[in-house]
């Protein structure tokens, strides 16, 4: 026996000294608790336990990809036609449009509200006859595969409130992200694979996303987002270090995982618990990644299809990495594309991005069509507002900005059991405020986790004496835009 063995056994016999009193916490008494909290077994494993009190008799879908455009889509000048703010071309808008609405102090500052409509060219599209932009023509030719929705709203005008509550159910720091919380919810699909991923493009764009927009919160660490990343390295510390043969790195980690099971053993604690499935993971992407990431397995074709350069980590790189993630069973994947706040000059920024992410996205869909995905993939595309039917910025139709707005906004929804074709939600004439059909941001998740065969009011878990659920306090089922 080496010295390294006897020096391990000696550490192991030492550290085996009985129950800790935080042991006895998690595994005596607080397990009674934990036994009986909504039949998690079953779930971590990736099985539909009907007796969950969460889990709804039918899904429509298995796995989610979460599209978020962040800054704030320029809904009126992609997804919402609206010919008066052209009739109307540099009027104010009327005070009785206004009254009691609030608005940025940037806007607000001016005194002046001069309306401004689009540079672009609508038309409809399909034989459903959805109604877009000139500047999304290759999602528009999916548009019988679509749901539109035009009345979205949200509870806040800053970034980063309303973007918390988009992507976490709340505008507060700290509260599990919409991935974790489905994570927790469905398990895993394919242990060699995170369930949750996230990938990011133009991350250095303006207001860049933070961590905590993937992270668990208050639910078990394994179940925070997994950022991949462009380039050689999807993900890093993943790979053996150079110099460091696989032999002696095995070695290291067998003793590294001995010593965890026993803390986690001796001390009941979820983070050592947490620990060892976050090596466990990483052991398994050592191969599995390599084989995810390689486009050089997919069709020319494809690639061509979805506009991808696959030496450049682009939109379009991470929507053929999203289908790559869901066809081996991955059952969150949050795509975030930096540069949409555009406070001025839309005409020249605006068509840059749609051509960024039109030619991806609607390859996307059309290939999970294609594939038999999309029937049990949800897809959701979504800003944290919209933006304003006023001019922001320099006033002239070359060179016009928008502020935020949280009273509209739109978002496209597709597959996973949402009623293709439809265009849901009516605003006014200026396209100030919804006058038909209202959609809330919790809305739309309590939909989608219907979709995923969840209960929003009782996908719930208890923290500092509260129970917490994605929508919060709020949210119904949109059943009237369901297949």
């Amino acid at each position: 026996m080496s010295k390294y063995q006897r020096d391990l056994e000696q550490a192991t016999a030492a550290y085996r000294t009985g129950l800790s009193r935080r042991a006895f916490l998690g595994r005596g008494v607080g397990a009674l608790g934990l036994s009986t909290l909504l039949g998690r077994t079953a779930l971590s494993a990736g099985l539909a336990d009907e007796a969950a009190p969460y889990y709804l008799p039918k899904a429509s879908a298995k796995r989610m990809i979460l599209v978020f455009m962040n800054g704030g889509m320029s809904h009126l000048d992609l997804f919402e036609d609206k010919p008066l703010l052209n009739e109307r071309f540099g009027e104010e808008l009327p005070p009785s449009v206004l009254v009691n609405r609030g608005v940025l102090d940037a806007t607000a500052s001016r005194g002046s509200f001069p309306v401004v409509g689009s540079k672009y060219e609508f038309q409809d599209y399909g034989e459903s006859g959805m109604r877009l932009s000139e500047l999304v023509p290759n999602l528009a030719e999916q548009a019988d595969r679509l749901t539109l929705l035009r009345t979205v709203q949200c509870d806040h005008v800053l970034h980063e409130a309303a973007i918390s509550q988009l992507l976490t159910g709340a505008p507060l720091d700290g509260r599990p992200s919409w991935g974790s919380w489905i994570s927790y919810a469905l398990g895993s699909a394919n242990e060699n694979i995170p369930e949750f991923v996230v990938l990011l493009s133009n991350a250095r764009d303006t207001s860049p996303a933070q961590p905590r927009l993937w992270g668990p919160g208050f639910l078990p660490g394994r179940h925070a987002g997994v950022k991949f990343r462009s380039g050689k390295q999807p993900v890093l510390d993943v790979s053996n270090p150079a110099g460091v043969s696989k032999e002696a790195r095995r070695s290291v980690l067998d003793a590294l995982e001995k010593l965890n099971g026993i803390e986690a053993d001796r001390t009941g604690d979820p983070d050592v618990t947490t620990r060892i499935k976050a090596y466990e993971m990483a052991a398994r992407m050592q191969t599995s990644v390599p084989e995810l990431t390689d486009m050089s397995t997919e069709d020319p074709k494809v690639l061509e299809r979805y506009g991808v350069d696959p030496e450049k980590g682009t939109f379009a790189s991470n929507c053929i990495l999203a289908r790559r993630l869901v066809e081996r069973g991955a059952r969150f994947v949050q795509l975030i594309d930096g540069g949409w706040d555009m406070h001025d000059n839309v005409p020249s920024a605006l068509p840059k991005k749609a051509r960024d992410v039109d030619q991806g996205l609607g390859a996307l869909v059309g290939d999970l069509a294609e594939r038999g995905l999309l029937e049990d993939t949800l897809i959701v595309v979504a800003s944290e507002f919209g933006r304003t039917p006023h001019c922001q910025g320099a006033f002239n139709r070359e060179s016009y900005g928008r502020d935020h707005h949280p009273l509209a906004a739109g978002v496209l929804m597709a597959g996973g059991g949402m009623q293709p074709g439809l265009t849901y939600g009516k605003t006014d004439d200026w396209g100030w405020d919804v006058i038909e059909n209202p959609v809330h941001i919790h809305d739309i998740q309590a939909t989608a986790l219907h979709c995923l065969g969840l209960d929003h009011e009782r996908l719930t878990t208890r923290h500092q004496g509260r129970d917490f659920r994605l929508t919060d306090v709020a949210g119904n089922v949109i059943h009237d835009i369901l297949a």
